[in-house]
């Protein structure tokens, strides 16, 4: 189950970041870098990684015109990270070309390259907030299947996705997609600014095939036992 979790490194401070890294040794596979601390920290964190062979989840999140989308994960191919997001909202013509960027990649290195996942519903939004600032009067759920449904029509690899919506999506479109779930919180951790939550248990019983946890892991006491309990939760399922 280790292998399932991926450590978000939201945390601030490289020598912070290095540690907490080195304090989960060989428990932790994953991690994922975000747009905070890529921006600040660049190839000092991602050259880390590497050298720790740990696997990259490059959080970024690209929403921009077709060609500017391509280019950019075409570069965080050379990077070599091993999962990548896109927006789903920018539409199926900008997730067609993000996916012809990693065939670019493989075609000319000869190598496998990242997972595209796409964000479908941020799980800090709801319908309030969708109807507030993007002028749509619809269900989360529906929002989220509809942006699936084009990311799929892209040939999409995965999905971002709040463990509330995941039952529908498997019920919807099987095991078609890699599902990663943000906004993991464990039993009596605090939801902080995010809305649409669950534990690790019921994210991995509703058909995650990876959780992100942040906080509840760096922010700990003991970020290694913090770690195991989490595993610990989500073998409950087995």
């Amino acid at each position: 189950m280790k292998n399932r979790i991926i450590v978000a490194l939201d945390m601030k401070g490289l020598d912070n970041i290095f540690k907490i890294v080195d304090k989960l040794g060989d428990n932790a596979v994953w991690y994922k870098v975000g747009a905070v601390n890529f921006t600040a920290y660049s190839y000092k964190l991602t050259d880390f990684i590497h050298e720790k062979n740990k696997k990259l989840f490059l959080d970024l999140k690209y929403h921009d015109i077709p060609n500017t989308v391509k280019e950019a994960v075409y570069s965080a191919c050379e990077i070599g990270v091993d999962m990548l997001t896109i927006h789903s909202v920018g539409g199926i013509d900008m997730m067609m070309a993000a996916k012809d960027a990693v065939k670019r990649f493989e075609d000319e290195y000869s190598k496998k390259g990242p997972t595209i996942l796409a964000v479908t519903v941020l799980t800090s939004s709801t319908k309030e907030t969708i109807k507030r600032d993007m002028f749509l009067d619809i269900d989360v759920e529906d929002m989220v299947l509809k942006l699936a449904d084009n990311a799929k029509k892209a040939n999409i690899d995965g999905l971002v996705a709040s463990p509330k919506e995941t039952q529908l999506l498997r019920k919807e479109f099987g095991d078609y997609f890699t599902i990663v779930t943000p906004g993991i919180r464990p039993k009596n951790a605090s939801k902080d600014d995010q809305k649409r939550v669950t534990t690790p248990k019921d994210a991995i019983k509703m058909g995650s095939d990876y959780i992100v946890v942040g906080r509840p892991i760096y922010a700990s006491d003991n970020p290694v036992e913090s770690f195991n309990m989490i595993v610990k939760e989500m073998e409950e399922t087995c």
